[in-house]
C-alpha cells in the first residue's frame, strides 16, 4: 500500500510537468514549422522528444511527426539538414539535386531563413500571451484591497512612518488597486527609494521607504526579494474581484508578458553584478515539484505556469549562444553584414561551445534542483522503504 502510494505521488509530479513541457515545447517548433512551410522548406521530422519514436506517423507532406523517449525538449529537423542543429550540411548539400535544393533550409535567402528561426521565439511569446488572455478574460483577478494590516517591528516600513489601517494608493506615481500589485513593486525594487501615497483617516500622506533585499524561503525554494515588513489585512471585505473584456484581457496579458521578460533580464544582470543568488535557477528536477503542486491548486494556475515556462523557453532561445536559435540568428546577421555565410569550420567550433554552455547551465541547474528537492527525497524514499 505504502509502495502505491509512493508511485501515485511520483505520477502527481510526473504528470503534470510532461503536461506542461509538451505543451510549450510543441507550441515553440510549431513556429519554426509554420514559417518554414510557409517559405516553402520542407520538413522532414517534427519530433516531441529525443531518441527513439514511441509513436510516429507521416503525414502528406512527407514530414514524419513523432513522439521520443526522452521528453526534455523537441525539434524541426528541414530538409538538408543533417541534424537538428542545422550544422555539417556541405556533403549533404553536393549530392542534392536542384529540386531538392529548392526546398532545403539551407538554399533560402537570409531573411528567410531568420524567419523560420525567429518564428520559434515568438510562438513560445505568443503561447504565453494566448494563456494569460484566456486566463483573464475566463478567471478575472481576485486580490485584498491594499490595506496594511501590520507593519512589523524593525522593518523599512516602521522606520519609513507606515501605520497599520493605511491604505496605499500609488506607488511612485503608479496607481494600486490591489495588495499583489503593491507587493510585485516592492519585490523587484530592494535597495531602491519608494514613493508611497496611502489613505490615512480619508487624508493622502507621502511616504518614502527603501524595501530591504532578504531570501524568502517559498515551497518552490529561495527568492531574492525587496521587502519593506508589511502585512495585508485579509478581511473579508476587502476581497475583491475584478473581471475583464477580451480586449482588455489582451492588452494586461501582454503587459504581463513584458514583466516576465523585463523581470527576466534584471535577474540575468544581478546575477553578474552579485545582487541575485544563483540559487535561483530551477532545472527540470524542481519544474516537476513546481508543476505538481501548482497541478493541486487548479487546472488554470497550471496552465499559467505553462504561459510563464513558454514566455522564458522564447527569451533563453534568444540568447546569441551557438546551437540555440539566438545563435543562429546571431551567423545570419553576420552572413547579412559580410554578404556570405561564416565558414563551416567556425560555425562548427561555435557549435561545440554553445553546446557547452548549455551543458554547464543544465548541469548546474540540476545540480541547485537535487540540493532543493534531496532532503525531501530521502524523506521520501525512507517513507517507501518503511
Amino acid at each position: 500500500m505504502a509502495l502505491f502510494e509512493h508511485v501515485w505521488s511520483v505520477l502527481g509530479y510526473l504528470v503534470p510537468f510532461l503536461f506542461v513541457l509538451t505543451i510549450v515545447v510543441f507550441f515553440h517548433e510549431l513556429g519554426h514549422f509554420l514559417v518554414g512551410r510557409w517559405c516553402g522548406v520542407k520538413a522532414d521530422a517534427f519530433s516531441i522528444g529525443f531518441g527513439r519514436e514511441i509513436i510516429a506517423f507521416d503525414d502528406r507532406h512527407g514530414t514524419r511527426w513523432r513522439f521520443a523517449w526522452i521528453p526534455l525538449g523537441g525539434y524541426v529537423k528541414f530538409h538538408g539538414d543533417p541534424n537538428a542543429a542545422s550544422m555539417g550540411q556541405s556533403e549533404i548539400q553536393a549530392q542534392m539535386s536542384p529540386e531538392e535544393r529548392k526546398i532545403s533550409f539551407f538554399a533560402q535567402p537570409v531573411w528567410k531563413r531568420a524567419a523560420i528561426v525567429f518564428a520559434g521565439p515568438a510562438a513560445s511569446f505568443l503561447l504565453g500571451i494566448v494563456i494569460f488572455t484566456g486566463s483573464f478574460w475566463v478567471q478575472g483577478r481576485g486580490d485584498f484591497i491594499a490595506e496594511i494590516n501590520r507593519v512589523q517591528p524593525g522593518e523599512p516600513a516602521e522606520a519609513a512612518g507606515f501605520q497599520a489601517g493605511d491604505i496605499v494608493v500609488s506607488v511612485d506615481g503608479q496607481p494600486i488597486e490591489t495588495w499583489s500589485q503593491m507587493q510585485r513593486i516592492v519585490q523587484v525594487s530592494a535597495d531602491i527609494p519608494l514613493g508611497f501615497v496611502v489613505q490615512r483617516q480619508s487624508k493622502d500622506v507621502n511616504l518614502t521607504v527603501t524595501p530591504r533585499r532578504r531570501d524568502l524561503s517559498t515551497p518552490f525554494g529561495k527568492n531574492r526579494v525587496g521587502t519593506i515588513g508589511v502585512e495585508a489585512s485579509v478581511r473579508p471585505e476587502n476581497w475583491r474581484i475584478q473581471t475583464f473584456s477580451l480586449p482588455a484581457s489582451a492588452r494586461m496579458a501582454v503587459s504581463e508578458t513584458g514583466f516576465i521578460i523585463e523581470r527576466t533580464g534584471a535577474f540575468v544582470g544581478g546575477l553578474f553584478a552579485g545582487r541575485e543568488s544563483a540559487e535561483q535557477i530551477s532545472g527540470p528536477i524542481r519544474i516537476a515539484e513546481i508543476s505538481g503542486a501548482v497541478a493541486k491548486v487548479s487546472f488554470g494556475a497550471l496552465m499559467n505556469l505553462a504561459a510563464i515556462l513558454s514566455i522564458s523557453i522564447g527569451l533563453l532561445n534568444l540568447v546569441p549562444v551557438p546551437m540555440l536559435d539566438g545563435g543562429h540568428l546571431l551567423y545570419y546577421a553576420i552572413e547579412s553584414l559580410k554578404g556570405r555565410p561564416m565558414s563551416e569550420r567556425k560555425q562548427e567550433w561555435g557549435f561545440r561551445v554553445g553546446l557547452g554552455l548549455v551543458m554547464a547551465l543544465m548541469l548546474f541547474a540540476t545540480m541547485n534542483d537535487l540540493l532543493h528537492v534531496g532532503p525531501k527525497l530521502a524523506t521520501w524514499l525512507a517513507g517507501g522503504a518503511g
